[in-house]
């Protein structure tokens, strides 16, 4: 996919990995990609990933996805 952005001030500061990175950051908060998904766009590993979000303040876990992983807990087969 191409992504065309216009020639303005911002683009003289951020250099395309950055840009990368903000927008993998941005998709991964608002719940729309995966971690794993989100480093593989942003081009970096997934702890350099995670590094970024802590320091964006972006949740590493939350409440919703405690939610979801005690719910496939409780979807197990009893052994």
């Amino acid at each position: 996919m191409m992504l065309e952005l216009p020639d303005l001030p911002l683009n003289e500061r951020l250099t395309p990995a950055d840009l990368r990175l903000e927008l993998a950051c941005a998709l991964y908060a608002r719940g729309r990609i995966g971690k794993v998904t989100a480093s593989q766009l942003a081009g970096v590993d997934f702890f350099t990933f995670q590094r970024a979000l802590s320091e964006r303040q972006v949740p590493l876990y939350t409440e919703q996805m405690l939610a979801s992983d005690l719910q496939a807990l409780r979807e197990l087969p009893s052994p």
